[in-house]
């Protein structure tokens, strides 16, 4: 995989896949389904995968592309592949809450390596670097020439104080009572993959996620926070959260800092 190439095109693809997706935002209302598995699903996830899949698939014909919105994709047994969530946080899209982002990934050997995620209705968009490096980019967001970019960095926690990110959409008891056995200086919620971003970026600490999730919610987000220094692992043993698992689908995880002293699994 030529990295400049991939990087180029997957930042090209998200930023036109954005434009699509706040086209449907922000017109008249728009039709939701329901997807077999109870999840919900709209035209603007539909657009933007269609938009992303055939531009991947024209760039990269050879590569195994894995994609949310086509089931068929989903019965493959790979270790290197394109990964997408065309329109992650697909509730907060419907609430009009603006906090959902467009995921682009490539796994290589079970591990995302460079991924994007863009939040067009935050004007915010976090990538992977040809060498890996972790970077955010300034708007506006020209798909043919990047702008100013900023590097990012997890932060050096503070044990006794450390900021928390959960899910806007999915917290819940258990996630509570797991946070409960950290001393935390404060806490912010935030919907789709920015919250791996928040983690990158430093604005936060710690991101527990005890719930359900599929690669394609966290490849992307997951390949920045490592580019940023972060790790994501496992919930259970702390081992490093690996891709290409049976059905895409992931366990609980932790998000973090390396700073921070985990604590491993239920009491």
């Amino acid at each position: 995989m030529e990295q400049e190439r991939l990087i180029a095109e997957m930042r090209r693809l998200a930023i036109a896949a954005g434009a699509r997706i706040m086209e449907i935002y922000e017109g008249p209302d728009f039709e939701v389904k329901v997807k077999s598995d109870a999840s919900p699903v709209t035209e603007a996830d539909e657009a933007a995968d269609a938009l992303i899949s055939a531009g991947l698939r024209a760039a990269f014909p050879d590569v195994a592309l894995v994609t949310e919105e086509q089931a068929a994709s989903h019965g493959q047994s790979v270790t290197s592949f394109l990964i997408v969530d065309p329109l992650d946080g697909t509730r907060e899209f419907i609430n009009r809450r603006g906090d959902f982002t467009v995921n682009i990934a490539w796994v290589e050997d079970c591990m995302p390596v460079r991924g994007i995620v863009y939040a067009p209705a935050r004007g915010r968009m976090f990538y992977t670097l040809p060498d890996g490096r972790a970077v955010e980019e300034a708007g506006p967001f020209d798909p043919d020439t990047p702008g100013a970019q900023t590097p990012l960095r997890v932060s050096q926690p503070d044990n006794a104080a450390l900021m928390v990110v959960a899910s806007k959409s999915h917290r819940d008891q258990a996630t509570d009572d797991y946070i409960s056995r950290y001393n935390v200086r404060d806490m912010t919620s935030a919907g789709s993959s920015l919250k791996f971003c928040l983690v990158a970026s430093g604005e936060a600490d710690l991101y527990p996620r005890l719930g359900r999730t599929m690669e394609w919610d966290t490849a992307a987000g997951h390949a920045v926070l490592a580019g940023a220094g972060g790790r994501v692992l496992r919930f259970d043993d702390l081992t490093p959260l690996a891709y290409g698992k049976p059905g895409f689908e992931n366990p609980f995880f932790i998000a973090c800092a390396p700073g921070v002293d985990l604590v491993a699994g239920p009491e």
